[in-house]
């Protein structure tokens, strides 16, 4: 099947913090471990906004392969930046108060998923989303295909984690293997440890 015009794939600069923020707030409305995080449904939308609103312009920004379609985009961390690509105190700080009495099972979950991390240099997906309002135009495979390009061009594994479970034959289509499963603590949802070996060029 040829598509005669495959989406564009853009690097994301901070000025596209607002529109990126909502699309990913909308991609991410149905996923059970952000509404395990935010479970007030009038005002998740906005919540999710602010939240990745401040994870890109604080966190992956600046330490990360960030790009963006018309209505999708992707965070990756290359196997360099791993130590950067963290939350500093100020940014723990914004996300306490974005998450209220949810802080707390937060904080668990991310000590949860660290601890399980693969431990040898790879690249991670840190999140991906499209708008659903746009999916079935390819946006999404695009930005996976760009993602996975690069991490093969440097010859290194990619790891991501995902956390709902219908998602997971679409990376099994990209070459993804489900590593393990992660209970998160506090009665919280699954989240799957995925991981794909790189690929040569010809291979891909």
């Amino acid at each position: 099947m040829h598509n005669a015009r495959m989406p564009t794939t853009t690097p994301a600069a901070l000025h596209d913090a607002a529109p990126i923020s909502r699309i990913l707030a909308r991609a991410f409305d149905s996923d059970p471990m952000m509404r395990w995080f935010f479970p007030d449904e009038p005002s998740r939308e906005a919540s999710l906004a602010a939240y990745f609103s401040t994870i890109f312009t604080r966190q992956y920004a600046l330490n990360g392969v960030c790009e963006r379609t018309e209505n999708a985009a992707a965070f990756w961390v290359a196997p360099e930046a791993q130590e950067k690509a963290v939350p500093d105190a100020e940014t723990i700080q914004e996300l306490v108060a974005l998450l209220g009495d949810r802080a707390g099972l937060f904080g668990e979950a991310v000590e949860t998923a660290a601890r399980h991390t693969p431990q040898e240099p790879h690249w991670s997906l840190a999140l991906i989303g499209a708008d659903p309002a746009a999916q079935g135009r390819g946006e999404g495979s695009a930005l996976l295909r760009s993602g996975l390009a690069k991490a093969d061009a440097s010859g290194m594994p990619v790891y991501l984690e995902s956390s709902k479970e219908s998602n997971i034959p679409v990376y099994e289509h990209f070459g993804f293997t489900v590593r393990e499963e992660m209970k998160l603590p506090g009665g919280g949802p699954t989240l799957w440890g995925m991981w794909r070996a790189p690929r040569r060029p010809a291979d891909a």
